[in-house]
């Protein structure tokens, strides 16, 4: 474990609400994620997890507040709005690749056109990329080709490609089976131990209590606490995290 990096935070949530209609899914959330540090964000179902990953990257409008990314705000849309969101790299719950590109071609899209990388250049690193999440042998194949462990590593073989500021991860192993949750977390705990700045929204402690610099637990669309994955799954201080825990810890 590594203790908190210092300097300006890389994302910063000030004030942050959301609505879905009546319903407040975000409440006045506050958060600093600091450069190179890798953060856990556990609660209940439905407690505003995904919606808070989602506006980071602008995916979700919010209502009030503010979002800021390295000391830039979140523009609403546009240009700039792509130029900064390319700054976030996101893997969801399903694996969002291109059914009729090869891997190959599903990694090197973003960086082709966005970054505006040579075909060769993007080819190369795309490689690298596949090789160090354990699926280069994959590359020219399709992804229904692929089971759904690789397929949710090239995700994140993809995200990576864009050179990504920052990391999130919403509920990433949530859509696999068992035996493959676990090769999805091997290369997230390998990303957190390089330094890579994470938001991860997850149902897996054993990841939280291994990779995380700290825990943050939200309930009700409020973050209740937020603490070092010792100090929180040991000593939480809500009544709210306690019950969760002996909920999920104990089956």
């Amino acid at each position: 474990m590594t203790s908190r990096p210092n300097g300006e935070p890389l994302v910063r949530l000030s004030g942050v609400n959301k609505w879905f209609g009546e319903l407040h899914v975000l409440q006045d959330i506050d958060l600093e994620i600091a450069r190179g540090e890798v953060v856990v964000v556990i609660g209940p179902s439905g407690s505003g997890k995904s919606t808070l990953c989602r506006a980071i990257n602008r995916l979700e409008s919010i209502e009030k507040g503010e979002i800021t990314i390295d000391g830039e705000r979140l523009p609403d849309e546009g240009k700039e709005l792509a130029r900064l969101r390319a700054d976030v790299g996101m893997v969801f719950q399903s694996f969002n690749l291109f059914a009729h590109k090869t891997i190959l071609e599903n990694v090197t899209l973003g960086p082709i056109k966005v970054r505006k990388r040579s075909k060769a250049d993007a080819e190369k690193r795309a490689r690298e990329l596949l090789d160090r999440v354990g699926v280069g042998a994959q590359a020219d194949k399709y992804p229904a080709q692929l089971s759904g462990g690789q397929q949710q590593r090239v995700a994140i073989a993809r995200a990576l490609a864009m050179d990504p500021k920052v990391m999130l991860f919403d509920e990433p192993t949530s859509a696999l089976d068992p035996e493959m949750i676990s090769e999805v977390l091997d290369v997230m705990v390998g990303l957190a131990a390089e330094g890579m700045t994470m938001i991860v929204v997850t149902h897996e402690m054993g990841f939280a209590r291994k990779a995380a610099n700290r825990v943050v637990f939200m309930d009700g669309g409020r973050v209740v606490e937020s603490a070092d994955p010792e100090t929180f799954f040991s000593t939480p201080s809500s009544d709210r995290a306690k019950d969760f825990l002996s909920k999920i810890l104990n089956h």
